[in-house]
């Protein structure tokens, strides 16, 4: 038996369980890993909360990282002992140990250590499909990225910076300012306290943006339509102050040829190759410097409860584990 994480309903943290489950030997195209490093993100609170959906009873948590302990008779990549990381469906990262689909685990190089791995899988790979995928930014321009002092935000700022980027980043108190700065971003603004978008138009002497990264939602939508010129992009990836309202094509999208993107890490990453590129992009940002993970703090995984009433509090800033019990 091992420990494990389970939801039977949606609603706050108190629906976390902790409970003895059994893990079965791995099915054909599948390992079994002992997780070391359990990645904490703000879609967990999604799937707790019934946000986003899921099949209950269900297990929660995404992204982890640990030690192969068995593999499917079919598995050709991995064996056992391999150092391995993952952050992908199927839910039930928050525990001792495992199943995995092979296709959704890759191996970790040298240099790169189970708590860094568990701690930037999600938000590094996120960071990545943005930068590169989803609009492929330029050396010299300007971009608007909100919670940049988040997980997400702190290795987005970094290596855009490294590709020669001009960040505007905003912070949801002055609290967050400093640390918005320290990783990467050029002009820092509390979008609670100021109007952004007249500060972007400022900064940009009224040319507006190409793109924006809006991964809060209900509470910069509109204004991020505002920073944006005419044809600019506007990337919706989260919505951590709550869903959008109902988008009106005419007013939000016509009124100047936007193009708007909701992405997914599940889709950026389905295919192989494009999470082994992904992943092979983001630990080399690691090892060379253009990217610095700083872990804001660990959890035991029996306080998964008090971890998500910390999420749930904004009360963590930059990544964050859970460890499991040992």
């Amino acid at each position: 038996m091992t420990k494990s994480i389970i939801i039977n309903k949606h609603g706050g943290p108190e629906v976390l369980e902790i409970a003895d489950v059994n893990v079965d030997s791995p099915g054909p195209k599948e390992i079994k890993i002992k997780n070391l490093a359990i990645g904490l993100n703000f879609i967990d609170t999604y799937h707790r909360s019934g946000l986003y959906p899921i099949k209950l009873p269900s297990g929660i948590g995404m992204e982890g990282a640990g030690v192969v302990l068995e593999i499917g008779s079919q598995v050709k990549n991995f064996n056992k002992g391999d150092n391995v990381a993952y952050a992908s469906m199927p839910l039930g990262s928050y525990s001792d140990e495992r199943n995995i689909p092979e296709k959704i685990a890759v191996k970790l190089p040298d240099g790169i250590n189970h708590k860094i791995a568990a701690s930037i899988m999600t938000k590094g790979l996120t960071a990545h499909y943005l930068l590169f995928k989803t609009y492929k930014v330029s050396a010299g321009e300007t971009i608007l990225f909100h919670a940049a002092a988040g997980g997400v935000g702190q290795i987005f700022c970094q290596w855009a910076k490294s590709i020669g980027c001009k960040i505007i980043g905003t912070v949801g108190s002055d609290s967050k300012i400093d640390i918005a700065k320290k990783y990467g971003c050029e002009f820092v603004i509390n979008y609670k306290k100021e109007s952004f978008d007249k500060k972007v138009l400022e900064i940009t002497n009224n040319k507006g943006l190409s793109v924006v990264y809006d991964g809060v939602g209900k509470d910069t939508f509109e204004k991020s339509i505002n920073c944006l010129k005419p044809k600019g992009m506007m990337i919706s990836f989260g919505n951590s102050s709550g869903p959008l309202n109902p988008i009106d094509v005419k007013k939000h999208i016509a009124s100047k040829s936007l193009f708007f993107t909701r992405p997914g890490l599940t889709h950026y990453a389905a295919e192989r190759k494009d999470l082994e590129e992904g992943a092979e992009l983001l630990f080399d940002s690691i090892k060379y410097g253009k990217v610095k993970v700083e872990i804001f703090k660990e959890y035991k995984l029996s306080d998964a409860r008090k971890a998500h009433e910390d999420l749930g509090a904004r009360k963590i800033i930059g990544p964050a584990l859970l460890i499991p019990n040992e």
